[in-house]
Order: C-alpha cells, then sequence, then structure tokens
C-alpha cells in the first residue's frame, strides 16, 4: 500500500468526474489521502458492513455480491476500470449499510479514498453531493434491474446473457471460466448451471471442455437471452 503522492497532476484527476469542480485545497485534501493498493484474484476487498471508504478502480474487475439466506452467491454488478465502488463506503450515507461483499475477480489496482474525507467533501461541496446520489442511484437501479431477473426471467435466459457478457469482457470467444463461477453470478447452484450448459451445447450455442467454455452461436445465444440482455 502507498500513498499518492502530491506533487504535479495527481491521478485521481483522470478517475474523478467532479475533479475540475473542486478547489485546489481540496484536491490536494484527496490526493494526499488517497492509498494505491493491490488485490489479488479471489481477495476480498470489502465485507459485510465494513466501512472501508471508496474505491476508485484503475485496472482489473471486481465483484459486489449478496449472500441468499440458502448460501448462495448472487453477483450485484462488476466494476471494471474507471468505475467507483461506493458500496464499500454505504455508511456515509445517512447511516445506511449493506451487507454487501466485494471480491477483485482478477488482479486489480484501485486507490482507496477513506470514508470521513469522502464524507467531509461530499456535505461541503454540491457537485461531489450530486455525483454520488447519482452513482448511488445507478447502483440501486443495476440492484432492481437483477431483482427483476431473478423474479421475472427463466435461468436459461440469464445463462444466455451472461455467457455473452462474459465474452465481451474477455475479448474472446473461448471464456476460462467454472460451472460454480457462473453459478455464483447467477445465485444458482454448480449442478444446475452445468445441465444448463449441457443443454446449449446440445443446442450447438457453445462447446464445454475442461475449464473452458467456448461460443459458438452469438446470435442463437441473444435470441435467447432476450431481455436478460443489458
Amino acid at each position: 500500500m502507498s500513498g499518492v503522492k502530491a506533487e504535479g497532476v495527481s491521478p485521481l484527476s483522470s478517475y474523478l468526474p467532479f475533479w475540475q469542480k473542486i478547489d485546489a485545497a481540496e484536491q490536494a485534501k484527496l490526493t494526499a489521502s488517497a492509498q494505491k493498493r493491490t488485490f489479488h484474484k479471489g481477495q476480498t476487498v470489502s465485507g459485510g458492513n465494513e466501512c472501508t471508504g471508496l474505491f476508485v478502480v484503475c485496472s482489473g474487475q471486481l465483484r459486489a455480491f449478496i449472500f441468499s439466506e440458502t448460501g448462495k452467491e448472487v453477483t450485484l454488478y462488476r466494476l471494471l476500470s474507471r468505475d467507483i465502488c461506493l458500496m464499500s463506503a454505504s455508511c456515509m450515507l445517512h447511516s445506511l449499510q449493506f451487507d454487501i461483499q466485494i471480491e477483485a475477480l482478477e488482479e486489480t489496482v484501485a486507490y482507496q479514498i477513506p470514508t470521513d474525507i469522502y464524507k467531509s467533501l461530499m456535505e461541503t461541496n454540491a457537485a461531489v453531493a450530486n455525483y454520488t446520489n447519482e452513482l448511488m442511484a445507478s447502483r440501486f437501479s443495476e440492484v432492481l434491474w437483477l431483482v427483476d431477473q431473478v423474479l421475472n426471467h427463466r435461468l436459461d435466459s440469464r445463462l444466455a446473457a451472461l455467457l455473452l457478457e462474459e465474452k465481451d469482457l474477455a475479448g474472446s470467444n473461448t471464456l476460462v471460466c467454472t460451472h460454480e463461477q457462473l453459478g455464483n453470478h447467477l445465485g444458482s447452484a454448480r449442478e444446475v448451471v452445468t445441465r444448463m450448459l449441457r443443454y446449449l451445447q446440445s443446442e450447438q450455442l457453445v462447446r464445454l471442455t475442461r475449464g473452458k467454455i467456448e461460443i459458438l452461436n452469438d446470435e442463437g445465444l441473444k435470441a435467447l437471452a432476450g431481455e436478460s440482455l443489458r
């Protein structure tokens, strides 16, 4: 872990949309307090009701998820380069706390901004407050979309949409992932995902090999995914 050097142009300036709307003293305060962190694949970034501060993703990928009552994981959303993880500092938002877990899906570099520093800035600067509210509204919208998917859409449609999303993220038709990982994203058991993948294979939409899934028919998966596509 290392602090961000204050000399010259702050690296935070290219990641925070409101940077130009805060004064030099506020910029310096953020720069001095931010810590550059590296998280390895599978490492927990924030868990439970921890209020660990904001994370500004520079590279890599984070996953925000919750546990169901039966212990299954359900992915709420993923954070990529230039995304900001606000739920890890949710306690600053009118004392709201969310039992959300955040982990690194791959090696990830992020700046960590302490909760108290960001909260004080949000309370004194309207631009920061407005941005924060917009970001929180966007995250809640994603969660509500997920709830609708779980309640009203079939698993095969959601799986097809997830495979296409994974393809876009990987930039390849060949996905290196396990059935358990897919199940964790969908909130379903590995065995159910395996049966569904075998069905997709029988329809010649994918090809399954050990530890890999090859997408054979994009259009077929899109048709199956339907409204489950973002």
